[in-house]
């Protein structure tokens, strides 16, 4: 008979072996579908607004701000300043000594497929859960369900039985799910450390701020605009705080265009991996498996993505 310490050592092992095979699923996954994909566009240029666009990352920056910056930092966030090794991603240098920043979601169990969310920009209870998301640093497809969506919206109907967004698919455990409440616990307990962050389990209080902190976008993502679907889904690395990301998926929902967001809040390994990829590390950055273009600065993705997948005047 197996002692509880005992029993404690092999559930912790068996999630040890879970996360690492978890891992290198995605790993493959992402190499497998990224690997021909060339670097076009303008060179990327940190903190700079592209020359017209400084209203538009304004307003984008707005809900960030006014939710005190939930989703920006991944679970478990701490900076050190360590030995410049002058091959690791850092947010500075300074005097041969790099700020790094870590967090503790290497440490939680990874789904070896990415999370599959029907969802839209302009829904508060969306919004909720995609900051979850960028908190657990998760890989999520999205399926993008705005307002006339003929693509989307009908099939997490179909699936659902309800219209109701957002909707949940877990392909790693089979779980179905609605609510936003209940999905983000999910998350939690199934990828994290099953401690919501305080700013997300207020019910009620945390919806009605997150859809006040949408108002200056004045409903960006919500209402379909005609475009042509790519046959794979495009790969956007980014996180629910970043102004320049939010302007990029309020394009992709409104296209109704499929995409697998590689989620990198503040903490999150997946800069080293970015970092390594393209010698820099800056979001959002886009692949294109269907054209096999990638792509820095989120003026340059938006354009490219009207003129590829835009309806034809």
């Amino acid at each position: 008979m197996r002692t509880s310490a005992a029993l404690g050592h092999s559930s912790a092992a068996a999630r040890g072996a879970a996360r690492a095979r978890g891992l290198a699923t995605v790993k493959a996954q992402a190499e497998a579908g990224q690997k021909d994909v060339q670097l076009v566009g303008p060179k990327p240029q940190r903190f700079t607004v592209a020359e017209g666009q400084l209203k538009n990352i304004a307003s984008a920056a707005f809900p960030a701000l006014f939710r005190l910056g939930s989703g920006a930092l991944c679970s478990g966030y701490r900076v050190s300043l360590v030995p410049d090794d002058g091959k690791s991603y850092a947010v500075a240098t300074i005097a041969g000594r790099q700020l790094r920043e870590t967090s503790a979601v290497g440490s939680f169990p990874r789904p070896a497929q990415p999370i599959v969310l029907y969802e839209f920009e302009g829904c508060p209870f969306c919004r909720k859960v995609r900051e979850a998301v960028a908190i657990l640093d998760l890989d999520v497809k999205f399926l993008p369900c705005p307002k006339d969506g003929p693509t989307w919206r009908p099939e997490a109907v179909s699936k659902s039985g309800k219209r109701q967004f957002p909707y949940m698919e877990d392909p790693n455990t089979g779980k179905k799910m609605l609510e936003s409440d209940a999905i983000i616990a999910y998350l939690f307990e199934q990828y994290g450390d099953g401690k919501v962050p305080l700013g997300l389990r207020l019910g009620a209080l945390t919806a009605i701020s997150c859809g006040l902190a949408m108002l200056p976008r004045l409903g960006k993502g919500s209402r379909y605009r005609t475009s042509k679907l790519p046959q794979q889904p495009l790969v956007l690395w980014g996180y629910e705080a970043s102004p320049f990301v939010k302007v990029v998926r309020e394009l992709l929902c409104e296209l109704e265009i499929p995409h697998v967001m590689r989620s990198c809040a503040r903490g999150s390994p997946k800069r080293q991996e970015l970092f390594d990829k393209q010698g820099h590390f800056q979001v959002p950055y886009l692949e294109d498996p269907n054209t096999g273009k990638a792509m820095f600065e989120s003026a340059a993705i938006c354009a490219y993505l009207e003129a590829t997948y835009g309806a034809t005047p």
